[in-house]
């Protein structure tokens, strides 16, 4: 039977971690803030920064939220942003995705200045991922990387497949673990059999919002899967895309659906946050 990756209990310890990091900030007047815009009415975006609020309110950071028309313009979405930009009492600006089709979502995260980046989603915080600098990292993927050095699971050498190209999954983590020194394929929509191609991972890390797509005969023994899906089946429960109860028993170690890598996103979050404010103090042109 494989290990379970516990995302929430990991989670809960690296919050507890930032909190002392946050009160060691306030001791030299300094109070971290992440200002989150959401535009519409999305139920599901709802609950995520509901989370996202509890999480800051946890480790000390201040909320502030901007719940924005579904109507509202491009251009009224990018004035607020600038406004936060220039804004020196906000630290971390993000922007819940999705939102409104007549919005363009990459020009938004355009103009979020690199130092709020908090969500890793700017060109400069993508390209220095991609070159190998230090940088604001998509909270997901960290929170992946993370767990693998929590539970010292080593990538070098390992054949890691990646299901799902997303900008907000797939393509950061593809550079996150070339940076552990992984062989990464990454399959999508259009690959042919991907069964040959997770039948021979070591790593398998699905993010294409398929309930139970990973299946038994999909994976070899040992494995390591990271579940990233959150969906509901025929009977409206909370699953992942991968088949978990027979994976499990072929798997090394495996991340539930709920409790793996969802609460490690929002703890990442919080983690890009601190990181933001640091980062701000060190350059005096924000604080």
């Amino acid at each position: 039977m494989a290990v379970i990756i516990d995302g929430k209990l990991l989670a809960k310890k690296i919050r507890a971690d930032l909190k002392v990091e946050c009160d060691e900030l306030k001791k030299e007047g300094i109070t971290p803030k992440l200002a989150v815009i959401m535009v519409g009415d999305n139920p599901a975006s709802k609950v995520y920064v509901r989370n996202k609020s509890r999480a800051c309110n946890e480790v000390g950071i201040e909320y502030q939220e901007y719940l924005l028309d579904g109507k509202i313009s491009q251009e009224e979405l990018l004035d607020l942003i600038k406004t936060l930009n220039k804004d020196k009492t906000i630290n971390g600006i993000l922007l819940q995705s999705p939102i409104p089709e007549h919005l363009n979502i990459n020009e938004a995260f355009k103009t979020i200045t690199y130092l709020k980046d908090v969500d890793g989603f700017t060109p400069s915080s993508v390209g220095k991922l991609c070159i190998g600098e230090d940088t604001f990292v998509s909270c997901t993927p960290l929170g992946i990387i993370k767990m693998f050095e929590e539970y010292n699971i080593d990538l070098n050498g390992k054949d890691v497949v990646i299901l799902g190209r997303s900008n907000i999954v797939g393509r950061p983590l593809i550079q996150c673990c070339l940076q552990k020194n992984a062989t990464v394929t990454i399959c999508h929509s259009k690959t042919k059999n991907i069964e040959e191609h997770t039948k021979r991972a070591d790593v398998i890390i699905s993010a294409i919002g398929k309930p139970k797509f990973v299946t038994a005969d999909m994976v070899k023994d040992g494995v390591v899967i990271i579940d990233v899906g959150i969906n509901r089946d025929k009977n409206g429960k909370l699953v992942g895309d991968v088949d978990f109860d027979n994976v499990e028993k072929k798997a090394s170690y495996i991340t539930p659906v709920p409790g793996g890598v969802g609460p490690m996103t929002i703890a990442m979050l919080m983690n890009n946050v601190i990181k933001a404010t640091k980062e701000q103090y060190k350059e005096k042109s924000i604080l």
